[in-house]
């Protein structure tokens, strides 16, 4: 999966005139994963926990490169490159920009700016899209949530991966599928 989002990720960020980076934990594999990720910078991520290693990932990135931040997860092989340039196109109105997932997360995050707090609340649980929503109002943040997508958390998660294959839309995770294929890993 990851191979297939850094790919992804570096076409987007190329067609978008963007900086691809790749924030990693823990720091100890980032000089594995710079080596995998050639035309990447790498950026250890920082902080106690997930909320706030992404909120130091945004300060830090938003500091150097002067301009909007969009974070997305690794464990989205099937979100298109095109959603990327969508939400960076949402941020030229909106403070915060989110490509849900069907299961009350998201697997992408843009803003425009560093915003404190932001995701100060309990992550990787069902209501966190609501949650960041929610600290978004709480701040006067201009939010737009993009349409919904699918991360792969739980084996059930790959019936939703069959089936953007079967539409169609999978062409961005070759390697993800080519191995599940492979290793014959597919539910049912």
């Amino acid at each position: 999966m990851l191979d297939d989002v850094l790919e992804t990720t570096a076409q987007a960020a190329r067609e978008l005139a963007l900086v691809p980076v790749l924030a990693v934990h823990p720091p100890a594999a980032c000089s594995e994963l710079a080596r995998r990720a050639p035309g990447y910078r790498v950026l250890a991520q920082r902080g106690k926990d997930l909320a706030e290693r992404m909120e130091r990932a945004v300060s830090v990135l938003a500091d150097q490169e002067q301009g909007p931040v969009l974070l997305r997860g690794s464990d989205s092989p099937a979100l298109a490159p095109e959603v990327l340039g969508d939400a960076l196109a949402a941020l030229r109105e909106a403070d915060l920009v989110l490509s849900p997932d069907r299961d009350g997360g998201y697997n992408l995050v843009g803003l425009r700016r560093p915003v404190p707090g932001i995701f100060r609340h309990p992550m990787s649980t069902p209501e966190v899209l609501s949650a960041t929503l929610a600290n978004a109002r709480k701040r006067a943040l201009r939010a737009r949530v993009l349409a919904t997508a699918f991360d792969i958390d739980v084996v059930e998660d790959l019936h939703l991966l069959a089936v953007a294959r079967r539409e169609g839309a999978a062409r961005c995770c070759l390697r993800t599928l080519a191995w599940l294929d492979h290793n014959r890993a597919w539910p049912g």
